[in-house]
């Protein structure tokens, strides 16, 4: 895998910077003591994983770069050592026949394992986890702040509809699968670190396995809950200029007065939003990771993405790498879904009075309407029997 491009990310995520000398040339080493071989230097700096120049290994390949591919069952080595053929092996310099058939069969040595592994251990785990304690820490301290926000008057004692039955069926479908996947991502993720010496090899494995089924079978639901709630609400969903007022107001959540909103106001809105793209993304990913070596999207993505920004991503990638980028990318995005989704979770339960309703029974009280969805509630009561108060 690209080395370079995994240590940046690393680093990034560890520091929060990229060290600018690694736009600079690697400083020349002095191999002389070594006949031209790798030094202990050489060799620590690999373990750090900072920038270096292989060409002293890549391009000392011996004859084995020119050599004829060995079919015979004992064929000789002739004049090439093993080590000059590990290195073209390693650098992809030399043609390989292998009895073993499948889309990656064919990459022998792939060190980019190491990197990925690093990143996916640490960083992922520490910072992933961090954002969200630091989410349900930050709500906490709202709660104990503002408190819930209260239907200001107290409930009118009448409900009027809010969500119809196959939106509800859509939400919870979407929502559910997420949760689950959650959880179970969770544990693939962090339970070796985490749980594995709390509960042991063999309870750990017994979960581990049930995780992961539970996660790769949960995830058609969650797909289809996606394109479900996308059909149902896009319509509803559409940025306008009221979302501007709703948003300079702060919503009313640090006041008492609730700016006017329709069906969905600016703050729905942009939860809509984010679930749907970084569903669709994560998703993709997803399928990427369900289907091994059939879905490979990195390098066409590290494309575009140099031909608009003019960088030097890697379009060229094996099959491990595509499944490795297709990991951590998951990853994130699934980290940031859980991050805004713990705070959709609290506005629609314990932050505000009467929002469960909404995706309880599917009626709300009238006030709590009116206060939240004025315009809304407007448009439902200027229609008789489209969903009046009861």
């Amino acid at each position: 895998m690209n080395l370079k491009l995994f240590a940046a990310i690393a680093v990034a995520l560890t520091t929060l910077t990229i060290n600018p000398g690694w736009a600079d040339e690697a400083p020349a080493v002095d191999r002389s003591s070594t006949g031209g071989a790798q030094t202990l230097e050489d060799i620590l700096a690999r373990q750090e994983q900072l920038k270096m120049d292989e060409r002293f290994r890549s391009e000392n390949l011996g004859n084995a770069a020119n050599a004829t591919p060995i079919t015979a069952p004992l064929g000789t080595l002739g004049g090439l050592s093993n080590a000059d053929i590990y290195r073209a092996i390693r650098y992809d310099k030399i043609a390989l026949t292998t009895q073993a058939r499948g889309p990656a069969a064919d990459v022998l040595i792939q060190d980019g394992g190491m990197p990925w592994y690093k990143l996916r251990q640490g960083p992922m785990i520490n910072y992933g986890g961090g954002a969200l304690l630091a989410m349900l820490a930050l709500l906490l301290v709202f709660y104990l702040v503002r408190g819930k926000i209260r239907i200001e008057g107290g409930p009118a004692g009448t409900t009027i509809e809010r969500f119809k039955a196959i939106e509800r069926f859509g939400h919870w479908l979407l929502a559910g699968s997420f949760i689950a996947l959650g959880i179970t991502g969770l544990i693939t993720l962090m339970g070796r670190k985490l749980l594995l010496p709390l509960l042991g090899p063999e309870v750990f494995a017994a979960l581990a396995a049930g995780s992961k089924w539970i996660h790769n079978n949960i995830a058609w639901a969650f797909m289809l809950g996606l394109v479900l709630t996308f059909c149902l609400w896009v319509v509803h969903n559409i940025p306008g200029k009221l979302d501007w007022q709703w948003l300079k107001a702060g919503g009313g959540i640090f006041s008492r007065s609730h700016p006017s909103a329709k069906k969905f106001n600016a703050g729905q809105k942009i939860v809509f939003w984010t679930v749907m793209l970084l569903g669709f993304s994560v998703s993709l990913s997803g399928l990427s990771l369900l289907f091994p070596f059939e879905l490979h999207m990195f390098a066409k993505t590290f494309a575009l993405i140099n031909s608009l920004l003019g960088t030097d991503l890697p379009t060229v990638l094996t099959p491990h790498e595509e499944m490795q980028y297709a990991n951590l990318w998951h990853s994130i995005v699934a980290f940031v879904l859980m991050v805004a989704i713990i705070a959709h979770i609290y506005i629609g339960t314990v932050g505000m009075e009467g929002a469960y309703d909404a995706m309880g029974s599917g009626r709300v009280d009238l006030e709590w309407a009116r206060q939240h969805h004025d315009l809304w509630v407007a448009e439902v009561e200027a229609k008789p029997g489209k969903g009046g108060s009861t």
